[in-house]
């Protein structure tokens, strides 16, 4: 009698663990799918990006100026121990260069030629106006920030630090709940700086 009763003790625990293990899949597929944007309402997703605090991207950015433009293809990396990091992909005659921020600290690495600068205290750090962080905090900070919706795009609004990089829009396609593109306009609404996000990461 006790060998039976230990037997139905022995299945009953194994069927509970089978249940919480269940329960466990259908929670994190949930949530992959809130995640997603097909749950979530606008201003869910505007928080969820404003909440990132890592990302890994690779973007195309175009650069305006009053002669010319210039295109280039870069990695973006993000996280609040290693502080955000770009490495140019393209052109080729600088690629490899590798430029991060971090304590306070600007490090600049070429690969090709093995060389490496740090400049310590850097006054520039609080205008890495490329960086997807950047464009949080900047959000976060100006009372004036504001989103809006339009077909299936959050675009959201804010004010850079500078002149030259006066207004920021982000641009979320609603359903994935990632950003595709920014936007940064100078202070005669030009654009300066074109930003289009291939593949990102967030966390």
């Amino acid at each position: 009698m006790k060998r039976r009763k230990s037997k139905k003790y022995f299945y009953l625990i194994g069927i509970i663990l089978l249940i919480v293990i269940f329960i466990i899949f259908i929670l994190k597929n949930t949530t992959k799918i809130t995640r997603n944007g097909n749950n979530m309402n606008s201003q869910e997703i505007v928080d969820y990006i404003l909440s990132v605090n890592s990302y890994k991207a690779t973007i195309n950015m175009q650069v305006n100026s009053n002669k010319n433009n210039n295109k280039y293809i870069l990695k973006q990396e993000y996280n609040n121990e290693n502080g955000c990091m770009q490495e140019v992909i393209e052109p080729s005659n600088i690629e490899g260069i590798k430029i991060t921020i971090k304590d306070e600290n600007l490090i600049v690495q070429n690969s090709k030629l093995d060389l490496s600068n740090i400049f310590s205290n850097y006054k520039g750090l609080g205008e890495n106006e490329l960086d997807l962080s950047d464009f949080i905090n900047d959000y976060k900070t100006d009372a004036n920030s504001s989103f809006e919706e339009i077909d299936n795009q959050i675009i959201m609004k804010t004010n850079g630090q500078s002149k030259y990089y006066k207004e920021k829009k982000l641009y979320i396609d609603k359903s994935k709940c990632i950003p595709t593109k920014m936007i940064i306009n100078d202070d005669n609404q030009k654009e300066t700086i074109i930003i289009e996000y291939n593949d990102i990461e967030l966390n």
